[in-house]
This record gives C-alpha cells, sequence and structure tokens, in this order.
C-alpha cells in the first residue's frame, strides 16, 4: 500500500462497535469504490475498515479536521449484497452497523500477505491394520484436507509423534499450500443416486427455482429418513452448473456433519470448505479468500457464514432450520435461519428451509403461502417410520435409583438377543444434575451462576455448564462439614450409562455427549465405530439427533420424555416434540423395521400423544391457536431487553427506570422488570424486560424511542434480543 495526499472526503466502517460510519479523506488519484478495503488511523491505532459511502451526507465537520486514510487492500470489494445485509441485520436487531461488519470480516490475517506453508494429507486409502492412535487419524479426517501437524494433533486428539510417525510410514504425504491456494471444485459430471418419484418430484421443483435465478424461500418437510438431502443436493448441482456461482449450506453444529460430508463427497467428488469458529487462523483465512476470490464453490457452515463474502450466491440450504442453535445469543443476537432468508433476499437467490419438524414459524410462513412447501412423506428405500409407544412410569416405576423401566430394559435385551442397536435418549449431560448434602439438605451451586453445579463422575468433579466453572468432589458438606453426606440427584448420560453396563455387561457401550466427545475426530470416530457395529447400546444427548444413518439402530429408548416440557418457555412443547421426533427418526431406517418407546408421567399429555398416535397435524394446530390467541409469535412480535452487571442494585435501579419509562402505545405491552431466570451468570446479575406486540407494530422504533430516553450508567449492561429464543 502507498500513502497518497488525500482530497475528496469518504466514509469508513470499521469493524467496531461504533455507532456508524466515519469520514476520512481519500486521494482523487487512488481509484475507489464502495466495499473496498482500507487501512486507516483511530487514535493512534492502524484498522481495517471498508468504504460504506463514496458520496456521504453533508456534514458539520471541516475537512481540515478529518484524517486520511492510508491506502487500498489489494483485494476485491465487500460485495454489495452483503453490504446491504449488514445494514439490514445492524437495523433490525438494533446493533451497531460495526458490529455486524465484525463479523464479515472476523479474519485477521485477510490482509496479511500469505505465507507458504507445510502441510500433510492422507496418502492412502484406510489400511486394515493401524494402531488404535492411528484409526483415530483416519476416522478424524475430513476428506483429502490438508492440515498441518498441530491441526491433526488437535482434530484428531492424538499426539504429534503420531502424526509424525505416520509420515515416515508413508501413511501421509506433505504438500506445501498458501492461504489463498484455491480449493478443488466440485464434480458436476458425476452420476447422482436414484430418487424415488416424491423425491425427484421435489428436486427438479428446486432445479427450476435456481434456473430462475430469483428469490424465492422453501420449505422442504420430510419424514425422518426421507432423503431431503439428496433432493436439496438437486438444487446444489443445478447452482454449481452456472460458472462461478456459490452456494451456502448452513448446518446446526459443523462438528457432527460427518456423515453428510461423506454424502458430499460421494455425489460430487470433493469436500465442501468448512466453515466454523474451531478453524485455526489459516484454514479461516484460506476460507475467507476463497470466498470473496469466488473459488470456494460450496461453503457449509454455522450460521456465521451467513457474512462470509460471497461474490455470486446462487442458493442458500438451511438444513435442520428448527435447531434453536441457529439463534446467537452473544454480541450480535440474530436467528440464522431468518437471516438466511434475508440474506438471500438480498442475493435474488433462492433459499431452501429443511426439515423433518419445520418451526411453527416457518409452517405459517409455508401454509400462508409465503414460502413454497414440498413435503416427502415415505422414508427412502425399503425402510418404515417405526413403531412409537409410551411406556407409563406411573405403572413401571423403575426401582429406587434407577432410571430404566421393565419394558424398556425387556425392550434392550431382546434387541442385543437380535444382535440389533438401540439407543437410550437423555438431554442432559454428566452423571447427575444435582448433588445436595443428605444431614443439612444443602445444594451445590455454581459461585458465578444462580444454577446447580453438575458432577461428573468420570472426572470426579462438579461443574457449571453455563460458565465452565467447577470443583472437585469435596468429601465433606460445604455447609454442616458432614463427611460422604453427599449425595447425586437425577440421572444424566453418564449415569443411564453406568446402569446399562450394570445391566448389560456384554454389551458393548458407547455415550455421544459433547463431555464426552471432545473433537470433532472423537465424533466422527464414534459414529464410523457405530456404523460399523462395534456398538450395540448407545446413551446420548441431542447430538445423536442430527440427522445420523445407523442401518442397525433398531430401538430408541426416550429415558425423560417429559424433561423439558415444563417451565414459561412458549416454545417448550415444541422443542420437546421435534427433540423427540429427530431422536425417535434414528429408529429402523435401513431394511429392519424401528420401534421407539417414551419413559414419561404423563401419557397424556398433547407432546407424547402427538408422537405415539403420529398426529404431528393436531399438535401443530393447537401450538398454533395457542399462540395466536396469546398474541405470541408468529402472530406477534416479542423483544427481550437484557440488564446485567457486577452491581446488584445499579442493575435494579436501571431496570426500574427503564420500567418508569416503558411505552403505553396501543398494541404494545411491556413485562416486567423481573429478575431473569438465571438472574446470576458469570459473575453478573440479571434483569429482564419483555416488550410484546402486534404484528403490524414496528418493534424496532418503539424500542429505539424507549430506550433512548434512559441514560444507562453504573457500569450496567444493556442487550436486546429482538425474537428471543430461549427465555434463560
Amino acid at each position: 500500500m502507498t500513502t497518497l495526499f488525500p482530497s475528496r472526503r469518504i466514509q469508513i466502517l470499521l469493524p467496531l462497535p461504533l455507532q456508524g460510519v466515519l469520514d476520512y479523506l481519500a486521494p482523487d488519484d487512488l481509484a475507489l469504490q464502495e466495499g473496498d478495503f482500507v487501512e486507516v488511523p483511530l487514535g493512534s491505532k492502524r484498522l481495517q475498515g471498508v468504504v460504506w459511502s463514496m458520496e456521504p451526507p453533508p456534514s458539520d465537520v471541516p475537512d481540515e479536521r478529518l484524517k486520511h486514510i492510508y491506502g487500498r487492500f489489494d483485494l476485491p470489494a465487500l460485495p454489495d449484497s452483503l453490504m446491504k445485509f449488514i445494514d439490514w441485520v445492524a437495523a433490525y436487531t438494533l446493533s451497531p452497523p460495526g458490529a455486524v461488519l465484525k463479523m464479515a470480516v472476523s479474519v485477521p490475517r485477510a490482509f496479511e500477505q500469505a505465507k507458504s506453508r507445510t502441510a500433510y494429507r492422507l496418502a492412502v486409502e484406510d489400511p486394515e491394520e493401524l494402531t488404535a492412535a492411528r484409526r483415530k487419524v483416519y476416522d478424524a479426517a475430513v476428506g483429502d484436507m490438508p492440515l498441518s501437524v498441530r491441526d491433526w494433533r488437535d482434530w484428531a486428539g492424538v499426539g504429534e509423534g503420531v502424526i509424525r510417525g505416520m509420515v515416515k510410514a508413508g501413511q501421509m504425504t506433505a504438500v506445501e499450500i498458501r492461504g489463498e491456494d484455491s480449493f478443488p471444485a466440485p464434480d458436476t459430471t458425476l452420476i447422482a443416486p436414484s430418487l424415488s418419484t416424491e423425491q425427484a418430484t421435489a428436486g427438479e421443483h428446486f432445479r427450476d427455482l435456481v434456473r430462475k435465478d430469483k428469490f424465492q424461500a422453501s420449505l422442504l418437510e420430510g419424514v425422518t429418513g426421507a432423503g431431503k438431502t439428496e433432493v436439496y443436493f438437486e438444487a446444489v448441482h443445478e447452482a454449481l452448473l452456472r460458472e462461478d456461482s456459490q452456494v451456502l449450506v448452513l448446518v446446526p453444529e459443523i462438528a457432527l456433519t460427518a456423515q453428510w460430508l461423506d454424502r458430499f463427497k460421494d455425489r460430487f467428488g470433493e469436500e465442501p470448505v468448512i466453515w466454523h469458529s474451531e478453524l485455526t487462523p489459516v484454514q479461516r483465512r484460506r476460507a475467507w479468500w476463497g470466498v470473496i476470490h469466488g473459488n470456494a464453490r460450496v461453503v457449509v457452515g454455522a450460521r456465521s457464514a451467513l457474512f462470509l463474502p460471497f461474490r455470486a450466491l446462487k442458493l442458500i440450504v438451511v438444513d435442520e432450520e428448527h435447531s434453536p442453535t441457529y439463534k446467537q445469543e452473544d454480541g450480535v443476537f440474530y436467528h440464522g435461519r431468518d437471516m438466511a432468508v434475508v440474506r438471500a433476499h438480498q442475493a435474488d437467490c433462492p433459499v431452501i428451509l429443511a426439515s423433518a419438524t419445520p418451526s411453527l414459524e416457518t409452517l405459517v410462513n409455508a401454509e400462508s403461502g409465503k414460502y413454497d412447501w414440498l413435503y416427502l412423506g415415505e422414508r427412502h428405500g425399503p425402510a418404515e417410520m417405526p413403531d412409537m409407544h409410551a411406556i407409563d412410569m406411573r405403572k413401571f416405576p423403575p426401582a429406587s435409583g434407577e432410571w430404566l423401566s421393565d419394558p424398556l430394559r425387556e425392550a434392550l435385551q431382546q434387541n442385543l438377543e437380535r444382535g440389533e442397536q438401540s439407543l437410550l435418549y437423555l438431554n442432559r449431560r454428566g452423571y447427575a444434575p444435582l448433588t445436595l448434602c443428605r444431614t443439612c439438605g444443602h445444594r451445590i451451586q455454581c459461585p458465578h451462576c444462580s444454577a446447580w453445579l453438575v458432577e461428573h463422575k468420570k472426572t470426579g468433579r462438579l461443574q457449571c455448564h453455563h460458565c465452565g466453572h467447577w470443583m472437585n468432589k469435596p468429601r465433606h458438606c460445604p455447609e454442616c462439614d458432614s463427611e460422604d453426606s453427599l449425595v447425586a440427584c437425577g440421572p444424566g448420560v453418564e449415569r443411564v450409562a453406568e446402569e446399562v453396563e450394570r445391566l448389560f455387561p456384554e454389551a458393548r457401550l458407547a455415550v455421544m455427549a459433547s463431555d464426552e466427545l471432545n473433537t470433532p475426530g472423537e465424533i466422527r470416530e464414534t459414529v464410523a465405530a457405530i456404523v460399523r457395529h462395534e456398538v450395540d447400546i448407545i446413551v446420548g444427548t441431542q447430538i445423536v439427533t442430527k440427522g445420523y444413518h445407523f442401518p442397525d439402530l433398531t430401538l430408541v429408548g426416550v429415558v425423560d420424555s417429559d424433561l423439558g416440557l415444563s417451565g414459561g418457555d412458549m416454545r417448550a412443547a415444541e422443542r420437546t416434540w421435534q427433540q423427540l421426533e429427530q431422536v425417535a427418526g434414528r429408529a429402523g431406517r435401513a431394511e429392519k423395521p424401528g420401534t421407539v418407546l417414551f419413559q414419561t408421567f404423563m401419557p397424556e399429555h398433547p407432546v407424547i400423544d402427538a408422537l405415539v398416535s403420529g398426529d404431528r397435524d393436531n399438535f401443530l394446530e393447537q401450538e398454533a391457536n395457542a399462540r395466536e390467541q396469546r398474541g405470541m409469535p408468529p402472530f406477534g412480535k416479542l423483544a427481550a431487553v437484557i440488564l446485567s452487571g457486577a452491581d446488584y442494585n445499579a442493575v435494579v435501579t436501571v431496570a426500574r427506570q427503564l420500567g418508569r419509562a416503558a411505552p403505553r402505545l396501543t398494541g404494545v405491552q411491556v413485562l416486567g422488570p423481573a429478575p431473569a431466570p438465571l438472574a446470576y451468570l458469570r459473575g453478573r446479575h440479571r434483569y429482564r424486560l419483555l416488550v410484546k406486540t402486534e404484528k403490524q407494530v414496528n418493534i424496532q422504533n418503539v424500542l429505539r424511542a424507549w430506550l433512548d430516553s434512559i441514560k444507562i450508567s453504573g457500569g450496567v449492561r444493556l442487550q436486546v434480543d429482538i425474537d428471543p429464543v430461549s427465555f434463560f
């Protein structure tokens, strides 16, 4: 870059939580356009920013007081559609535009000259004779993506010596790569798998939408195992037929997509470009460069991939669109599914929302005709939907300290005898959710959060799942000092696994929970072992619901079907139905029929009744009617105002000020202030107010006018969550 004498005023947006753009001066003879990356001074720092306007409005600040830009980076400009998207997201979420821009340029090395480095890829197909450690490396491999020794170590969860040994043995080969090296293009000439008539019809519909090259939102709904992925692969294929076109596929959790990546490679010959928070700086730089230069043709990523600088975006797919993990609840609060629809609109391309259990918001849009709606009602191939039954725990209570009823135990035994696999599902990590003293009743709580510490028996720790605080389990009660008086209350997956080991000592057991599987390689290795039928019984949390296909898995037992049905969350019933329907869908996905057993104390609950009867439509209609009567989303609007701070009195003072100044407008209701359900989180006290409006009200304007009337002080942080998903 070269520094030239400035002579004209431009506006720069910096990736900082500032209120807006800043004016700078740029040289007349420097070719600039909106979207260009430039380096500018701010105080004593040199920062990277983006030219946001070449024609700024009149200002009272004279040119003499403005600073000069240092120069322009040799990078393609930020695409216009992404600039519009950033402005839209900022206005919708009431966030500073710079904070949104930061998500689009979250690659510190993007502006540095790339350096050549040595990486390693697998040199041969999976050998039969491998040590356990080297087997982990093969199971962790994402296609033939080259990685550094350190990256392989972290990805596979092995020592660096294992990788170096594989290089020496010829099982890995070295390659020289640079940060801007192109990605291999997907192969559109490969023969596609055969589709059912139903799948082919849906696939051709989506191909036609891609050909039209216009915005259209579509819901692709289908029962679990119906082959939705192969259907939207048809749309991906059509998009790739166009030169330089790009496709974005969003997934709820990128670490859990090993089988999806394998299916993509089978279909297109190459792995897609991967984007998520766990990439190394070098990987992030290469992916970001690939996207902005246009050679990253297909990107699969977490919600943050929405902010990548696609040059020619022709299709967006949101897989498992119902997943709550699409909601970001830190920094800029946004919902990845909803923002994907906006992103597609700004890019003027189709967006496909795929799910076996669509969110009520998406279903309402489909029923109203706002979205296209295609439904796959049959499982692909010979597979049929599993039989579902409720086990009334009032009639079949387990013995004290045990969690599996007799009918479920008998089903597990029969499945073992048939040589088939079983899954026990409990969406609760650890050994037990609560540890208390049987002498004085003291419950061990996190010192930084209003939450109990969860026991993890394998590590001997008590841990907070909100802030990460942990302590070794004490021998004495912290309150009354009684020795060996602390007891575990309630089950977590570790405790259920312990019971399974005791009941079926001959069974090969695997636990699938984020505490047990710490790396993507471990997840991939466990999934591969299950597919190879090296596991008889799986005990897992919600990570087992993420679209896995286990051909020999024929029995699913839900240990606590009532978990999640209580509390004040308006989506509790819908979310529980989605989780249980998804986990039930793991059973009987091949030739062998499947069975699902729900342990419940409320077999008459609408969620359980909908699952067992298969009457999903009636359940969702009741949910929609209840929300409509209360004016709740999607029939009304919601926003949460969250106050937090280290000083409890300061938080309460600001909360009361906001409550007194709350708008009194037709169609607007403000609830609170009240302590948040998690009133103390990560060392900060929390209060919430909930704003509820009718559908036609501009809730952002209401919030701006209200919040601007109050001065926030005393170290209190105010955050706004438009369309809240959780209410913790």
